[in-house]
């Protein structure tokens, strides 16, 4: 109770008496006939203890901690740059920059003449990153004259001139490389990206205004009707501030906002010095390490603050029906991660951003239905099941075939009769054994999700949802992770230290996550069972802290994808391996 609701600082304490066990966790009917508990002689003993509130001086010290903590990492990040600014600026005085003639050992050598026709297919072209090399006759300037007596003309053959162009030819190779993938125009790729940040935005305003409308409507009929049961707070630890019922679960969000905010300006200075690295022609720019394209990892940001927004809805009431709006966003960025880790290899064949998000709308689509449906109803599981089976395989012969298996109705016909040709009719190796044991692997953690929905159907629909994202994000990461090391590139000490982080950051939060402090899968009286005492500044809960250590753990883990490939910066994209 807040002392501006009690114009007459008085109040009552009025006890009502419920007719049956099922406000306290009992059930309507015993053993076919109604819950008669009034003839039962029971006698409850009640002690009532008034409390006054925290100070004002606590408000204002949790505040501030809340805000210090999160701004060292900006106050981290500066002292970085300013490193990183001090190092160039002595390499440049002393003229070690970019003299080093030791790079031969990733600079490759002029194709000769003693090379395969042909071989050169996927290659970066040597002319033109060596602007000092004139063509000789010699290097095959002039086309050599023949003294054989042969009248077969050259027009008589087929000389394949389609294998530079011919994407079937191209993306069906048994190896490739990341320049087989990387051939379309940089620019237009940047663009076709950079909608993945603009639709976000539209998609977050769009989604979170009325959340934002909903939840404070729930939070005014809380306080005006006094019936707290509506919502789900760990009452031992909820500080009122304002209209705010439990105003520290919602400060404890800020960290999402101030860190996304941070990892935005981290991918805005990168995609700045890119951008004057190709604007002078910087050879190592345009032709070696990973293609820059930032249009996801702006979408990462994004997604990362307006987690932090709905998240703080959700908190300002928290109970069965509003936490899909805490987990969407969630959704968004384990489905972004994915597509950003698969962009990384196949910059030119990844989703685009209005089928990303199409994808992502049904998801949140089915969310809702398995939210209303999914506690009882037999035929809701068949279907989700059903369809999540579906769709893994889809997307399995998709990414097996490069894009170049034409996704329609007549899909599954197609991948049917691909299996009986190859696996039944002939048992042949696959063509793609590292790409096919990854799917292989996918598919069967897929169908395990579908069938434990299907045999438990879990109540809380958008937490199994989550689960199924997540677990496919950690097995794709893993994947890259492992081929990355098994095709000897390296993993240097910053996004090493990244992950190390992020590893133990994600252990201390879920500790946290699971203490369990109310729960809206009973009733809220056997919610309030579980309530317990603030740990942090006699302000914040468990909960809290797990807000705090998960938006930075959720910060490093992407610090891991944009720092992962790194070591590739000066390595040939003809060099690099795609999987």
């Amino acid at each position: 109770m807040q002392k501006k609701d009690l114009p007459g600082e008085q109040f009552f304490v009025v006890f009502v008496v419920k007719p049956e066990d099922y406000a306290c966790g009992g059930s309507f009917i015993i053993q076919g006939k109604e819950n008669q508990t009034w003839n039962l002689q029971r006698t409850k003993k009640l002690q009532v203890t008034i409390v006054p509130s925290i100070k004002k001086s606590v408000y204002v010290k949790s505040c501030v901690f809340s805000v210090c903590i999160f701004l060292s990492f900006y106050l981290g990040y500066l002292l970085v740059v300013f490193v990183h600014y001090v190092r160039f600026q002595r390499k440049s005085i002393d003229g070690s920059f970019g003299s080093n003639d030791d790079s031969g050992n990733v600079v490759s050598h002029p194709i000769t003449a003693s090379t395969p026709e042909g071989s050169n297919y996927g290659t970066i072209d040597e002319s033109s990153s060596s602007p000092g090399r004139q063509m000789s006759p010699s290097d095959g300037g002039q086309p050599c004259q023949s003294d054989t007596d042969s009248s077969v003309e050259e027009s008589d053959f087929d000389t394949m001139s389609d294998i530079e162009s011919d994407k079937n030819i191209i993306r069906t190779k048994m190896f490739l490389y990341l320049s087989d993938l990387s051939r379309k125009d940089r620019r237009i790729i940047s663009k076709k990206y950079k909608i993945y940040f603009w639709n976000i935005i539209t998609i977050a305003v769009f989604y979170a205004l009325p959340v934002i409308q909903l939840v404070i409507t729930y939070q005014r009929v809380v306080n005006v009707t006094g019936n707290q049961d509506m919502c789900y707070y760990n009452f031992l630890c909820a500080h009122p501030w304002g209209v705010l019922s439990a105003f520290n679960n919602v400060l404890s969000n800020l960290g999402h906002v101030l860190l996304g905010l941070l990892f935005l300006l981290i991918v805005w200075r990168r995609d700045v010095l890119h951008r004057r690295a190709l604007e002078a022609k910087d050879i190592f720019a345009m032709e070696y390490g990973i293609p820059k394209h930032f249009g996801l990892f702006y979408a990462m940001g994004i997604a990362l603050m307006m987690e932090g927004v709905l998240s703080a809805c959700y908190h300002v009431c928290p109970n069965y029906s509003n936490f899909q709006f805490d987990t969407s966003f969630m959704y968004m960025i384990a489905g972004l991660c994915m597509l950003k880790l698969y962009q990384t290899r196949h910059p030119d064949i990844n989703a685009s951003a209005y089928s990303a998000y199409a994808s992502f709308a049904v998801v949140i689509m089915l969310t809702v239905l398995g939210v209303v449906f999914g506690k009882n109803d037999l035929w809701f599981w068949v279907i989700f099941s059903a369809v999540h089976v579906l769709a893994s395989l889809a997307l399995s012969t998709q990414i097996y075939y490069m894009g170049r298996f034409k996704i329609d109705l007549g899909i599954f016909q197609r991948a049917a009769m691909v299996f009986y040709t190859d696996c039944v009719q002939q048992c042949s190796r696959p063509l793609y054994m590292d790409r096919m044991v990854l799917l292989v692997v996918g598919n069967l953690v897929n169908c395990s999700f579908a069938l434990f929905g299907l045999i438990y159907r879990p109540k809380d629909f958008a937490s199994y949802m989550l689960g199924i994202f997540i677990g496919n994000l950690l097995l794709y990461l893993a994947f890259y992770i492992i081929m990355k090391l098994r095709s000897s590139e390296k993993v240097l000490p910053v996004p090493l230290f990244c992950i190390v982080a992020t590893v133990v950051l994600w252990a201390a939060a879920l500790y946290f996550f699971f203490q369990n402090l109310s729960s809206w899968e009973g009733t809220p009286a056997e919610s309030r069972e579980k309530n317990r005492e603030c740990v942090l500044l006699d302000f914040f809960d468990d909960h809290d802290i797990w807000h705090f250590v998960s938006a930075t753990a959720l910060f490093f883990s992407f610090l891991v994808l944009l720092t992962l490939d790194d070591d590739l910066d000066v390595v040939r994209r003809d060099k690099i391996p795609v999987f």
